[in-house]
């Protein structure tokens, strides 16, 4: 099997493989163009090198051999990228968070399906829909959730949180293997697929919910800065 991101490496080799394809990488130079001209650029140049590690680095090759790494991919494109850029370029106000909750969730939830992620691993173009709308879809519910009353924009990241730890739940408890692209891919590296596709629920599970943590407390504090202030 090869992916975009090429073949599954070894562990004695990973450190090499890095993606310099050209159509990416004048991608991201036009984003990143974009992004200067942002209210927040360094928040959107911030978005950038996310994507850049993503996408660039050795992570990239990485996660067609491990799950566990394209969980992290995947939480870095929808919970630190996708924030980032929906700071730099905030949204005028929150008509649509609960479609965009909604939108979101059942996008992230249906690219873990095993028919369409083993799909996505062998189809270039069904990879980039997957990588394009999870991110997508993550911008505008954060665009959504920062520009969002309080008390909405705290329900709505406590929503996003626990739907992030149950599909990390999901994984971990799985006692199959449910991705028959990692069948053989995680032996080199000396686990098990199972036991590879634990850790990605636990990388869902635990620091993939820290972000939307993170965005509840700032929301909380923010609410309690403007009720000490007026008191």
């Amino acid at each position: 099997m090869t992916s975009y991101c090429g073949a599954p490496p070894h562990p004695y080799d990973w450190a090499g493989h890095w993606n310099f394809d050209p159509v990416l990488l004048v991608a991201l130079a036009v984003v990143a163009a974009l992004a200067m001209r942002s209210r927040h650029p360094h928040l959107a140049l911030a978005a950038v090198a996310v994507l850049a590690v993503a996408f660039v680095s050795p992570l990239c090759a990485l996660t067609v051999a491990l799950f566990s790494v394209r969980a992290m991919h995947h939480v870095l494109l929808v919970a630190i990228a996708a924030p980032l850029a929906a700071l730099a370029f905030p949204g005028r106000g929150s008509k649509h968070l609960a479609i965009a909750f909604v939108i979101s969730t059942a996008t992230l939830w249906a690219w873990h399906l095993p028919s369409l992620y083993d799909r996505a691993l062998d189809d270039t173009a069904v990879y980039w829909l997957m990588q394009l709308s999870l991110l997508s879809t993550a911008i505008w519910f954060w665009r959504e959730l920062f520009a969002a009353p309080p008390v909405t924009a705290s329900m709505a990241s406590i929503l996003a949180m626990a739907q992030m730890g149950m599909l990390g739940a999901l994984l971990t408890f799985a006692r199959t293997p449910l991705y028959a692209s990692h069948a053989a891919s995680t032996l080199p590296w000396g686990l098990e697929q199972v036991a590879d596709q634990q850790l990605a629920g636990l990388v869902m599970w635990v620091p993939g919910v820290v972000p939307y943590a993170l965005a509840t407390a700032l929301i909380a504090r923010r609410v309690w800065i403007r009720a000490a202030g007026t008191a």
